[in-house]
């Protein structure tokens, strides 16, 4: 069964045309290196990311009627980030059905958070163009629930980075520092390792495939040191 069919069934969804589905699984290395293959997701992508943005705004406008505008726009990153999108994905095994080029398959990018977020967005574009906002809006809420429905307060939804901020204020009165360790690797796999520096001291390391990614992980565990600090 080809990809588009196969994701569709596992979806529970029935495309009348599997055209822009199929275009939702092909990445851009895939597209250079099979020219043949048409467009790659990317403009899918675009359309996705907007009305995912639109349905998950409205549910939290809805499910929060008490939370102020800074409120509704943490929430709502926190599930439509890189890092919330790619849980989803991830759940729904869509790296398993995305076509990539040879050299982004051997540098893993088919777990990369910001791919698999991707092709999450092009499929539901995809499904928006084949089903309206209505169905798109009931299948979206649908797996995307866990991330909804998830109770926590808006400290901890906050992107690692804001809260490290913060903290380092509220220590030492200035904002923390991210230096680059290392930026090694070609150029379609980089890989990035960078320092957190709170109050001259190196308190978390972090890599990623970006720069802010790294950053984001440096921050995380940043935070985590800071906390141990005290406690003890």
């Amino acid at each position: 069964m080809a990809p588009a069919a196969a994701l569709a069934d596992r979806l529970g969804l029935q495309f009348g045309d599997l055209t822009l589905l199929t275009r939702a699984l092909i990445h851009s290395s895939y597209v250079h290196e099979q020219p043949s293959a048409g467009q790659s997701n990317e403009r899918l992508e675009f359309l996705g990311d907007a009305v995912i943005s639109v349905i998950v705004s409205e549910e939290l406008w809805r499910r929060y009627p008490q939370d102020d505008e800074g409120s509704l726009t943490t929430r709502r990153a926190a599930i439509v980030s890189a890092r919330g999108l790619s849980r989803i994905a991830q759940r729904l095994d869509l790296g398993s059905y995305l076509s990539l080029g040879l050299g982004a398959t051997a540098a893993g990018e088919r777990s990369r958070k910001s791919v698999l977020a991707a092709t999450f967005e092009a499929v539901t574009g995809a499904i928006y163009i084949e089903f309206g906002i209505d169905r798109t809006r009931e299948w979206l809420l649908k797996v995307a629930q866990p991330e909804i429905e998830e109770q926590l307060g808006i400290d901890a939804l906050k992107p690692a980075k804001s809260v490290l901020q913060e903290l380092s204020y509220a220590r030492t009165g200035r904002a923390p520092h991210y230096r680059l360790v290392s930026d090694d690797g070609p150029a379609h796999a980089r890989q990035y390792v960078v320092e957190a520096i709170v109050g001259g001291l190196s308190l978390g390391h972090g890599t990623g495939r970006s720069r802010r990614e790294a950053e984001t992980e440096a921050a995380r565990e940043a935070i985590e040191a800071l906390e141990r600090i005290d406690t003890e």
